[in-house]
């Protein structure tokens, strides 16, 4: 994904999480090495 201007600075990064019962935020994460930059299915 390129770089996005949100309000007043530019993201460049992109991280997934999922709310848990308890209403806290769980990241996802890949379940073993990958090469930075590839694509997400």
């Amino acid at each position: 994904m390129p770089p996005k201007q949100i309000a007043d600075f530019v993201s460049e990064v992109l991280i997934l999480g999922v709310d848990d019962e308890e209403g806290n935020v769980v990241l996802l994460q890949p379940e073993r090495e990958i090469k930075i930059g590839n694509k997400i299915y």
